[in-house]
């Protein structure tokens, strides 16, 4: 039976404008806080990571408490929108503080004023609304096919706030003065950008009526850890939860080093804008997303697909290591194509996830559910920013020195290759594991004949 369709393409726009914004907060502070502390500010790599680390742990917390909140809100606005909405305002604000550390600070006090200013962005405010943004997709609309089709509008979005952020701002930066200022600049014209197009989405996408979203007749509400319970013991939430945390510490170790890689090893920073626009062929894999789900399954699709990715990463770390521009580019422009079909469908994936959890035990948890592409983002792209600057410290890196050591050279080689193709690796056995999708048919099924 064909499902009810609730969206049309202008709410489709509206709601991926919503990722478009928010990769001008996410790329910058993921991408260039860690160089900005080291270079500009003049900070020790390894405690700035560590600082990230800790920062990135306590945010791993409040995400299921938020996702909690959300589940018992119930407003004119509906659920998850006033979240997303009012929590734009602040966090507009704690990106351009990240990038505001006064220069007239002691060092201690410097590092007092990153790690609270990180926290509260990303813990608090950041945490609230991608959290709500992300379940806004399992209430916008209730057609399975349209949250398919939500996820790739979501993600080219998100491609290009993230391909303009990686490609102008270095340049962006110098060309407004460099050095603290530039970056506090930089910062104030992102979080501008970010509130827009955060307005925009939280506005114009309505929920669908509640009591269109939930049946009364089985619908309980419990206490947060009742919840937290419920969906701790769901195996495919594990699993979900592994693949967000190795998806987006892989895309962090990337954004973290790729500056490093490009200045040190290649000579040119400017390479890294080039690279980035790989990422614009995503739109392939994301276009075909929908058809290839509808006809083979998510399952397939996602593990056939990422089984191609890892094939393409171990040609893509051999370049890297070998630090040949060329073959980096190519197969960067093929593991993006093989790789958005996954991205597409994450926001599906935790649907079916969520579904298959009130299936089991009767509970609504969508937004818990949705708290693990909060988690896996933000502690995801912390362990990146730590690890980077952990084992950058660990080599002997010099922000200063124009040339680095042989040892700093191999452990930027190994972040850049060694530990992003073994997360690809790990990814795909999480995929071949999530057979989610086709277990809930199985229950739906005996749910129907019940």
């Amino acid at each position: 039976m064909e499902q009810k369709k609730y969206l049309s393409l202008p709410k489709k726009l509206a709601y991926g404008s919503g990722d478009l914004g928010s990769n001008f907060f996410y790329m910058m502070l993921t991408s260039f806080a860690l160089i900005y502390m080291t270079d500009a500010v003049g900070l020790d790599a390894g405690i700035v990571g560590t600082l990230i680390m800790v920062s990135k742990l306590l945010d791993g917390i409040t995400d299921v408490f938020f996702g909690s909140l959300i589940d018992k809100t119930h407003s004119k606005m509906g659920k998850a929108r006033p979240w997303m909405f009012y929590s734009g305002f602040p966090l507009a604000i704690s990106l351009v503080l990240n990038f505001a550390v006064p220069a007239s600070m002691g060092t201690v006090g410097q590092y007092i004023w990153f790690f609270v200013c990180y926290t509260c962005g990303n813990a608090l405010f950041y945490t609230a609304n991608n959290i709500s943004y992300a379940t806004m997709s399992a209430l916008i609309t209730k057609n399975d096919a349209e949250r398919v089709s939500l996820g790739s509008f979501r993600y080219v979005f998100a491609i290009v706030g993230s391909m303009v952020v990686m490609g102008v701002t270095v340049a962006g930066v110098s060309a407004m003065g460099g050095g603290m200022a530039g970056w506090r600049t930089m910062a104030m014209v992102y979080a501008a950008v970010f509130l827009i197009f955060n307005s925009l989405a939280s506005l114009c996408c309505k929920e669908v009526a509640e009591e269109e979203n939930i049946k009364s007749e089985t619908f309980r509400e419990e206490s947060f850890f009742v919840l937290l319970k419920s969906i701790l013991a769901n195996k495919y939430y594990l699993l979900l939860l592994g693949i967000y945390l190795a998806f987006y510490i892989t895309g962090s170790l990337g954004s973290s080093i790729g500056i490093y890689y490009y200045q040190y090893i290649l000579g040119n920073p400017a390479l890294m804008g080039i690279t980035s626009m790989s990422a614009f062929v995503m739109i392939i894999g994301l276009a075909l997303n929908p058809a290839m789900v509808k006809k083979f399954g998510m399952y397939k699709v996602n593990l056939g697909t990422y089984i191609a990715t890892t094939m393409v990463s171990v040609v893509s770390a051999y370049f890297t290591y070998t630090a040949n521009f060329s073959g980096m580019l190519v197969t960067a422009f093929v593991r993006c194509v093989t790789s958005a079909f996954l991205v597409g469908s994450l926001n599906a994936i935790v649907a079916e996830v969520a579904k298959n959890n009130f299936l089991k035990t009767g509970l609504h948890t969508e937004g818990m559910m949705f708290s693990c592409s909060s988690i896996g983002m933000k502690v995801g792209g912390g362990l990146g920013a730590g690890i980077s600057g952990w084992v950058l410290a660990a080599a002997g890196y010099v922000g200063s020195a124009e040339v680095q050591t042989p040892a700093v050279i191999n452990a930027i080689k190994f972040l850049m290759a060694g530990a992003p193709l073994f997360l690809t690796i790990l990814i795909t056995v999480f995929l071949y594991l999530m057979k989610v999708d086709v277990e809930n048919a199985v229950l739906e099924r005996k749910h129907d004949e019940n």
